[in-house]
């Protein structure tokens, strides 16, 4: 199935193109000392140490990494910057670039104060023992304009066992190759608001998953952690996994115009109408008695730019949001790959078959995470594809409001914002006057008080009389020959109906 197909094919004179792609992505290398007792025996039998003296080792090992990170920016006349409490990385970093006027090379390194997994001495009986425990440490984040990466960082825990994090961005990455192809675009943020050649910009976005990442990564190590160059240490190397990933589906509309009313729609549906067994099929479950987790809609639209709805399967999710009131993006978030399943190949009663398993973080199953992203972003597509778009209604009520001119005489317009107005084309709209139409009474009690003088009643009467008038002289009323009564016309009823949903729906704002 196509990505989206009903979605795009219902608002495709509004869509300049589409694109998917993995977004923010954070890879983590792990050394292989998970275990306790693989650890102690480790220090006890190959490195032939006493355990109290391997945490003076580590103290050495932790001053070696800063002094590193220190010798680092030396050598490139960048800043070492020491941060204490709360801060926004990204935003100094940000702040660097434009200052400097960086275009490639090591933007800063920054070193704070973070509570990390690490090991110390516990009293045991015999011995003592190593133990992973919760420490603070010192924290070193690398930040890189990489030529061809982007913007990305390495994080290192300056003490064992030297947990790396390295994250990179998807639509950065996607930027660098098609300007070494010499494709046009105009990006802003993490998104592309122009695309001269959008097949050829899916079809270098697709080949993400395709780069050699453990040599990438474990280069990226190599230049962070020195200590990789003992023997002790760097046999085995790292393992990488993928802590998280995000994949998005951005849907670029022609203006700003023709997505925000759609999109206030969209919001409103999406909140209300889409339960817990559509959340978890979009990801590919069921919803079953065996089901042990929460699903959560969370729906923000008191910020304007910026509302959104996220739902949340225990630690993955789906989000709706606009960017820049442009772009629909829809984003698949895996922080607990184990929730869904992928046929692998395992021994089964003696013979090698392919069955279902849970996948892992292992970080070749990247193409597993853009099949699963790419598909949820396509399901939740079609399911919102059943909203209207309000656009043509707004041309339509634009109509509505101008004066009409017939035989010399004007008519005035109509208010789509005014309360009392869109009650009385409510009361038109009645279904009991569908067979028979209305009379002007029928109208004026469903729109005034009912106790009122001779001298209101005649008021009203003619009030409404007038109205009646100019809904006629538009088409959208008709008179029932022979009687008193008016009935709305085929016209009336769709243009009249609009009026009322973007009352109600569309103008947040209408007093």
């Amino acid at each position: 199935m196509k990505l989206g197909s009903r979605f795009l094919s219902k608002f495709a004179g509004c869509i300049i193109a589409v694109l998917s792609s993995f977004d923010r992505v954070i890879f983590k290398g792990h050394l292989p000392f998970g275990d306790l007792g693989h650890l102690n025996a480790y220090v006890d039998r190959v490195l032939k140490m006493r355990r109290k003296d391997f945490l003076a080792l580590l103290q050495t090992n932790s001053e070696a990494l800063i002094t590193h990170a220190r010798q680092t920016v030396e050598q490139a006349g960048r800043p070492y910057l020491y941060l204490q409490g709360k801060c926004r990385k990204e935003k100094l970093i940000q702040k660097l670039i434009r200052q400097d006027r960086l275009t490639d090379g090591l933007v800063a390194v920054l070193c704070c104060q973070e509570t990390c997994r690490t090991v110390k001495l516990r009293y045991a009986e015999g011995r003592p023992e190593l133990v992973f425990a919760p420490r603070p440490q010192r924290v070193v984040y690398y930040y890189w304009l990489d030529a061809q990466f982007g913007l990305m960082y390495v994080r290192l825990q300056s003490w064992f066992p030297y947990t790396i994090q390295i994250y990179v961005n998807g639509h950065d990455w996607l930027a660098r190759q098609m300007l070494r192809r010499k494709l046009g675009f105009t990006q802003r943020d993490n998104a592309f608001i122009a695309l001269e050649d959008p097949q050829k910009a899916q079809h270098l976005a697709d080949r993400f998953v395709q780069l050699p990442w453990i040599k990438l990564l474990s280069r990226f190590a190599r230049q962070v952690n020195p200590l990789l160059k003992q023997p002790w240490l760097g046999r085995g190397g790292y393992y990488w996994v993928t802590q998280q990933a995000e994949y998005s589906t951005d849907v670029l509309f022609q203006s700003r115009q023709q997505l925000a009313p759609l999109y206030r729609r969209l919001l409103d549906f999406a909140a209300v109408n889409l339960s817990a067994a559509d959340i978890l099929s979009f990801l590919g479950r069921k919803l079953h008695g065996n089901f042990q987790g929460e699903v959560l809609t969370d729906c923000k639209k008191d910020r304007l730019p910026g509302a959104r709805v996220k739902h949340r399967v225990k630690d993955n999710w789906l989000k709706m949001y606009d960017k820049f009131g442009q772009i629909l993006r829809i984003e698949t978030v895996i922080n607990q790959p184990r929730e869904f399943r992928v046929r692998r190949c395992r021994t089964r009663n003696g013979r090698r078959q392919m069955v279902w398993c849970p996948m892992n973080k292992g970080v070749a199953n990247l193409y597993q995470y853009q099949r699963i992203g790419r598909t949820a972003n396509a399901r939740y597509l079609d399911a919102i594809s059943v909203v209207s778009d309000p656009g043509p209604a707004y041309c339509r009520v634009q109509h509505l409001a101008r004066p009409v001119i017939q035989n010399g005489r004007s008519y005035a317009g109509f208010n789509p914002a005014r309360q009392e107005q869109v009650r009385l084309l409510q009361a038109l709209l009645d279904g009991k006057y569908a067979l028979h139409g209305f009379r002007n009474a029928d109208i004026r009690m469903a729109c005034y008080p009912a106790r009122t003088t001779l001298e209101e009643t005649k008021r009203q009467r003619s009030a409404l009389g007038r109205v009646f008038r100019r809904l006629h002289v538009r088409g959208l009323l008709a008179k029932i020959p022979r009687t008193r009564r008016w009935r709305v016309t085929h016209q009336g009823q769709k243009l009249l109906g609009a009026v009322v949903q973007l009352y109600h729906h569309g103008l947040a704002t209408a007093a």
